[in-house]
C-alpha cells in the first residue's frame, strides 16, 4: 500500500518559530517530533511573520502555503494565532472578519485548518482582551468545523508558564513551549491528521499540581 502523502504549511508569528527557546523548536518543533510517520510521507513548512496580526495573516497566508502545497498530497494548514490586533487597535469583530475569511478560503480549496490560538500574557488588562479574543476566534473556527486549541484558559493562571514567562522577558521558554505543545498533542493533533495517538506523547498531565513536561 502506498504511503499517504501530507503537507503541512504553518502560519503565525514569532512563537510559530519558537523565539526565546534555547532549543529552537517551539511547540510546533515539539509536536512535529511526537507525530508518528509509519505509513506516511510527512512534510511541514513553517512561515513565521515576526509581530503579526489577523490582517498580515490574511493577506500573505494562501500565496506562501499555495506555494507549499501539492496536488500529489493532503495539504493542511497550521494557524497559531496571537494577540497582536489588540496591539494594533483592530476590533473584536475585524478580527473575527479576518480568521473567517482565511478559514473559508481554505474551506473553498479543500484544505482542513488546525488553528491554536494565543497564550495568555503576565497583564492583566491585556489578558481580559484576550479572553475575549480567544472565545471569538474559538466561535469562528468551530462554527467552520475546524479544530481550534484554546491555550489561554489552561494556562492563565498556570504557575509553570507564569514563570518562565517571567524567566524570559514575557516570551515563552523551554517550558513554555512544552506546555504549549502538550495542549496541541492532547487537543485533537493526532485525530485531525488521521493517525493513532503515541502513549509517549500522552503522558503527564497540565495543571499546576503536576504541570507537563516536553522539553
Amino acid at each position: 500500500m502506498e504511503d499517504r502523502k501530507l503537507r503541512i504549511a504553518a502560519v503565525g508569528d514569532e512563537l510559530l518559530a519558537g523565539l526565546g527557546d534555547p532549543r529552537a523548536l517551539g511547540w510546533l518543533g515539539r509536536v512535529l517530533a511526537r507525530t508518528p510517520q509509519d505509513g506516511m510521507l510527512l512534510e511541514s513548512y513553517a512561515l513565521p511573520c515576526p509581530q503579526e496580526g489577523t490582517e498580515g495573516l490574511a493577506a500573505r497566508w494562501l500565496d506562501e502555503a499555495g506555494r507549499r502545497f501539492s496536488d500529489q498530497a493532503e495539504n493542511r494548514l497550521v494557524i497559531g494565532l496571537s494577540g497582536r490586533d489588540i496591539e494594533f487597535g483592530l476590533s473584536t469583530a475585524r478580527s473575527r472578519l479576518n480568521l473567517a475569511n482565511i478559514l473559508d478560503s481554505a474551506s473553498q480549496n479543500r484544505i482542513e485548518v488546525f488553528v491554536v490560538g494565543p497564550p495568555p500574557t503576565l497583564d492583566p488588562t491585556q489578558n481580559r482582551r484576550l479572553d475575549e479574543l480567544n472565545t471569538a476566534f474559538a466561535d469562528v473556527t468551530t462554527r467552520r468545523k475546524h479544530l481550534y486549541v484554546d491555550t489561554f484558559s489552561p494556562l492563565l493562571n498556570h504557575e509553570q508558564w507564569r514563570q518562565d514567562l517571567a524567566a524570559n522577558g514575557g516570551t515563552p521558554g523551554q517550558a513554555g513551549y512544552g506546555l504549549m505543545a502538550w495542549l496541541v498533542l492532547h487537543r485533537g493533533w493526532f485525530q485531525w491528521l488521521g493517525v493513532d495517538a503515541p502513549q509517549l506523547a500522552l503522558t503527564g498531565r497540565l495543571d499546576r499540581r503536576k504541570p507537563a513536561r516536553l522539553g
